[in-house]
């Protein structure tokens, strides 16, 4: 018999593991190694958590998410990190990073976890429960256990094994899933916009306000469509429809008007990226001072230029997955089942998406910690 199973060897189920008293619970992995996708995370530098952490910067439910980020925030987090030999440095203003490479963070869990019984290279199938005993299913045994943690993810990077079991687990219990597509992933587009794919490899700042959300940052013109961090961060509110692009922010347009300049030496874009959006909208590169009211009038277009997203680069480019488990039927508490004793949801596999900069991480950390705390006190 064991007290506790937890499925999945992700960041949240590594935390926990690590947290729970030695022996006390099995981890199944279905990859040969724990933290496959900690180990890829910001392309290997793994942004750990953010200096601003609130629940407006996550979709989901704000009565869900405050009450779990304040009963373990980025403060006791770094402070844990720290006293385990870790100390992640400041970068990109408010991002908290390992100093030189994610397999830092990943050593520190696989040893804290280490302490329990970890299966790697094992697929879970199923979760029943008879009596007062969960039956774990996986392709190669059936472990019994007095309580399960789902901690399996979501769909992203398919490539490591990323599935829905999670999903179904919740299902099998009653339990409503909000449909879930990949997010923190770049756009695809309609032949409108097919000229973008000319500027693969150009960047500028942008804002793209997607419904009432506006998001500042980055865009990275791609060989696919459009990506960087705000397309990204964008990506998390868009369901269908159309976005609105500002790629011009707060130009002065008086002394536009009266400059000798050329228009692709005075907006702040790029010159490549300035003279495609010119022969799109069929304006010439001309002084500012030369430019007529309706040319202008053109020009500002390119502070609201609305479009329609093909679609997204889909789920093995998304950085996360949104939608999962509604977050109506869990306790923020516990992280338990509010139909199921004895059955908690941690990490991604929940109804909560974090925007980039090491949101959905810490997340994670919070949520084990959570439920660690409602499994060895009750």
């Amino acid at each position: 018999m064991n007290q506790i199973v937890i499925i999945g060897g992700g960041a949240s189920a590594l935390m926990l593991a690590a947290l729970l008293p030695p022996k006390s619970a099995t981890l199944i992995e279905a990859n040969t190694k724990t933290g496959a996708k900690i180990q890829v995370s910001g392309g290997g530098k793994c942004n750990i958590t953010n200096q601003v952490m609130d629940a407006a910067y996550y979709l989901g439910e704000e009565y869900f998410v405050q009450p779990v980020l304040d009963m373990f925030d980025e403060k006791m987090l770094l402070k844990w990190l720290e006293e385990r030999g870790l100390t992640p440095v400041l970068r990109k203003g408010t991002q908290y990073f390992c100093p030189n490479a994610s397999k830092e963070i990943l050593s520190i869990f696989q040893k804290e976890s280490s302490k329990q019984n970890i299966l790697l290279g094992e697929k879970v199938i199923s979760v029943t429960k008879k009596g007062q005993i969960f039956e774990v299913k996986t392709d190669k045994r059936v472990l019994k256990a007095e309580k399960v943690v789902v901690a399996s993810g979501g769909l992203s990077y398919p490539q490591l094994k990323a599935s829905d079991i999670g999903y179904r687990i919740a299902e099998a219990f009653g339990h409503h899933i909000v449909k879930t597509s990949p997010a923190l992933v770049g756009f695809t587009l309609q032949p409108g916009e097919f000229f973008f794919k000319e500027l693969s490899g150009a960047s500028t700042e942008v804002k793209v306000t997607v419904g009432e959300n506006v998001i500042e940052g980055s865009l990275l013109f791609a060989h696919k469509g459009i990506s960087g961090p705000a397309v990204l961060n964008a990506s998390l509110y868009w369901e269908k429809g159309t976005i609105e692009i500002d790629f011009l922010g707060d130009v002065d347009w008086e002394t536009l008007r009266r400059s000798e300049k050329n228009i692709s030496s005075l907006l702040p874009m790029p010159k490549r990226v300035t003279k495609r959006f010119l022969l799109q909208l069929g304006l010439q590169d001309k002084q500012g001072k030369k430019v007529t009211s309706s040319e202008l009038e053109r020009l500002k277009s390119l502070c609201h230029y609305s479009f329609a997203p093909a679609g997204t680069f889909g789920y093995s480019k998304a950085e996360v997955t949104k939608g999962g488990v509604s977050t109506d039927e869990v306790n923020a508490y516990t992280m338990m089942s509010e139909k199921e004793e004895g059955l908690y949801f941690i990490g991604e596999v929940l109804d909560v998406t974090g925007r980039l900069g090491g949101y959905n991480f810490q997340w994670a950390f919070s949520t084990a910690y959570v439920c660690h705390q409602h499994l060895i006190n009750g």
